[in-house]
């Protein structure tokens, strides 16, 4: 088989997995925000928060070490795979450990319940230790068992929080002596989708029973040194990356403005930023499809010229579901409990920063294609120091607002530094001029919604609707694009 079709046949597998999980995950949020307090959504956030950051940490880069190693010698990879898993098995239970043995301590000083940071540690620890497990799927090519394991777990994350919403609450009211109490409290609260997702964990954890015990328990030294030799780097330059897209999430506790709860707050901003899903979802799309084809590109007389239109026409096309979202927020909000829809206003920024982390990706190629990926490391600090600073200072004054364009402005400087690299070390024609128009027209469409608006929402929605269609009408007419000729070959296309 032609291995770039193998490459993008799995590429589709992986990726259509991680988008149904955020398309999942998205269509919580109105249970959420219907079933939950602000505040109660806000310290969901908070931990969640800390179990992406903590995952990266305690994953130590091995899935990454796992291929490398596997790849070079694999007449050794079973050594090198129990290697590894006995490694994260070992650190991830002891992590465990640590944190049932502390969680008391740590319920005082968080006043999140023991219970809940036990339930929080018990994903981490699952999550970290089933990584190398399916890492191993992705290595032996069994892609369609990855996709089914996510899946399964995906819907059992789904039918658990179901339960646990909607039956539980009536079971209890039944049996006020249940010994789930013990668990988990009689009304729902932030408890619920821990639990959901711990439960999913588990079961996860259970679909890899049969591998887990085929396994011949093996643990070398000289590997296991090779593979953190390896692998800890990658883990320390990766950490700023989640920690630039998570940290304003946990700074909300520290730097809050006091007119409210800092967990409303929180609980507020990150409902509002989980309706930018479909512009998250489009920029993930497109990173699975497009990297593998900027690489089997490479060798193409025309790639640089390649790389400058795919940019421009994926700026175009996320100013264009920029627009179809912000310019129709009283649609969007509905989707959200009444109490959250006061943040509604962090939405258009987050669909902008989005936009640039977008970019961030299609600039990222000059240096992977020049082997200059150390520069990698250094543009994400750059972006994590600015998000750092913007909450720091502004936070305690404008709260969630300083959140969104601590992200926007974090992103803005990644793009701007790694266009002033690229230009410097591995240039790249980029119709810079085209793109700005673009981005400018659809700021400028966006603004003129908001100061031009009429008081009636059909009209307003009829007015938006007509500027969309003219901002397309733009980009068609700037590419010289025939539409005419697009829906002739449309027609042929139906026809064969």
């Amino acid at each position: 088989m032609n291995p770039l079709k193998q490459l993008a046949g799995q590429t589709a597998i992986y990726g259509l997995s991680s988008i149904v999980a955020r398309v999942i995950n998205f269509f919580f949020v109105p249970l959420y925000t219907r079933m939950l307090t602000t505040g109660n959504y806000g310290l969901a956030s908070e931990l969640l928060a800390y179990i992406a950051l903590l995952q990266v940490v305690l994953t130590f880069g091995l899935e990454t070490g796992f291929f490398r190693f596997a790849s070079k010698e694999k007449s050794r990879a079973e050594l090198i795979f129990s290697t590894a898993l006995f490694s994260l098995g070992a650190t991830s239970l002891s992590f465990l450990l640590l944190i049932i043995l502390f969680a008391g301590q740590l319920s005082t000083f968080t006043t999140h319940p023991a219970s809940y940071i036990i339930y929080s540690a018990g994903i981490l620890a699952i999550d970290c230790f089933t990584a190398i497990l399916f890492a191993e799927l992705r290595f032996r090519n069994k892609a369609f068992r990855f996709a089914l394991f996510r899946s399964i777990k995906i819907i059992s994350e789904v039918g658990f929080n179901v339960l646990l919403f909607f039956f539980l609450p009536v079971y209890f009211v039944k049996h006020p002596d249940s010994f789930l109490l013990n668990f988990i409290p009689a009304k729902p609260d932030y408890g619920y989708i821990l639990l959901a997702i711990l439960l999913s964990c588990i079961v996860s954890l259970v679909l890899f029973i049969p591998r887990l015990l085929d396994v011949q328990l093996r643990f070398s030294k000289q590997q296991f040194r090779a593979l953190m030799k390896y692998s800890l780097p990658l883990m320390i330059a990766g950490l700023p990356g989640v920690a630039n897209d998570f940290i304003s999430r946990i700074f909300f506790r520290f730097f809050a403005p006091e007119t409210s709860p800092w967990q409303d707050q929180l609980g507020i901003f990150n409902a509002n930023v989980k309706l930018a899903v479909f512009m998250v979802l489009f920029v993930q799309m497109f990173r699975y499809a497009a990297e593998p084809f900027f690489f089997s590109s490479a060798l193409r007389e025309d790639m640089k010229k390649i790389y400058a239109d795919v940019m421009k026409y994926f700026v175009a096309f996320c100013v264009f579901i920029f627009l179809g979202i912000a310019m129709y927020p009283e649609l969007f909000a509905l989707l959200l409990g009444k109490s959250f829809r006061s943040g509604i206003s962090v939405l258009p920024i987050m669909l902008i920063a989005n936009i640039l982390l977008g970019v961030v990706f299609n600039l990222s190629m000059w240096y992977k294609l020049s082997d200059k990926t150390h520069y990698a490391l250094t543009i994400t600090l750059l972006g994590l120091g600015i998000n750092l600073v913007i909450n720091v200072l502004f936070m305690p004054v404008y709260g969630l607002m300083a959140a969104a364009w601590g992200y926007l402005l974090s992103y803005f400087s990644m793009v701007v530094f790694s266009y002033y690299l690229s230009r410097r070390y591995y240039p790249i024609p980029y119709d810079t001029k085209t793109i700005v128009l673009y981005f400018g027209a659809g700021i400028a469409v966006y603004l003129l919604s908001v100061f031009l608006a009429p008081e009636s929402l059909a009209l307003r929605i009829l007015l938006n609707t007509v500027y969309i269609i003219a901002f397309v009408f733009l980009v068609l007419k700037h590419e010289h694009i025939d539409i005419r000729r697009i829906k002739s070959l449309l027609v042929k296309t139906d026809t064969h």
